[in-house]
């Protein structure tokens, strides 16, 4: 596998690929990977040739007194998991390489990127949509792997990719859970023993509320009372726990398929997001 940190030896690297025919899939990731990014190497290596996984800590993804200096970054363990898993290239490009000296360019998508860990996160996914647009750009992709766990990023990222006139196509990936249900993040490293064993009470609270949804409980109601469960369980504070339509991600008020749950919760210092179909 090589491990590629400069632009121009990336553009040699994928030439070579596309010189052979191959069909290039890109797996983006901040690092500290798990089974849930290793699942999004298994589907690109499924359905292309050459897979380029990408690792890069993102800052403009990041607000003020979020946790980017704290973010787990284990480049040496993530390249020996890439590599056995048969990844062809490693694009870890130096922070020069993404924001130049000057860099001054946004990548907005409004709407759809409103709501949810919009609201919670301001600025975050700009971030998300600029370095994803980069990247995209950088390794022109035949597919990009990306996992449904952040769902809304991945409904932003369609919509920019349809928007700017991407060709490749977005593929999005079931969410990888701890046999408990908990979403794996890489997050998840920051909870305590404790916090573990009851941060299990998101994903369980959020399969009993989908239940009692689909089976044609009032949806404020059902909601209400998953909160508060949520919160009686060893989180502190809810962001959102919403059922919106899983196409535009506008908000229901009355279940109507195509239907997600979405939900962020805190406990200890970490934040955990999911979702959930509802059917």
């Amino acid at each position: 596998m090589q491990i590629v940190r400069q632009l121009d030896p990336l553009r040699d690297a994928l030439a070579d690929f596309r010189k052979s025919g191959f069909k290039i899939g890109l797996v983006p990731t901040m690092g500290a990977l798990h089974a849930g990014h290793m699942r999004l190497v298994e589907m690109a290596s499924e359905q292309c040739d050459a897979v380029v996984a990408s690792i890069f800590v993102n800052p403009t993804q990041f607000g003020e007194g979020e946790d980017l200096d704290a973010y787990p970054r284990q480049e040496a363990a993530d390249a020996a998991l890439l590599e056995a898993a048969g990844v062809k290239l490693l694009w870890a490009p130096t922070a020069d390489q993404v924001y130049p000296d000057g860099y001054a360019t946004n990548v907005s998508v409004g709407g759809i990127s409103d709501g949810l860990c919009g609201a919670a996160r301001p600025g975050h996914f700009d971030g998300v949509a600029t370095v994803v647009a980069k990247l995209f750009n950088q390794v022109r992709p035949d597919a990009a792997f990306f996992g449904e766990k952040d769902y809304q990023q991945l409904a932003i990222i369609r919509r920019m990719a349809r928007d700017l006139d991407f060709l490749h196509d977005i593929v999005g990936v079931p969410t990888v859970r701890d046999p408990d249900g908990l979403a794996l993040s890489s997050r998840n490293a920051y909870l305590t023993a404790e916090q573990r064993a009851n941060a299990a009470a998101l994903p369980q609270a959020m399969q009993a509320a989908a239940k009692a949804i689909a089976a044609g409980g009032k949806v404020a109601t059902i909601l209400e009372d998953s909160a508060a469960h949520i919160l009686g369980s060893g989180f502190h504070k809810i962001d959102y726990f919403e059922l919106r339509n899983a196409d535009n991600l506008a908000v229901l008020d009355v279940f109507a398929e195509p239907a997600r749950l979405f939900a962020a919760a805190h406990i200890g210092k970490t934040r955990l997001i999911d979702n959930i179909p509802v059917s």
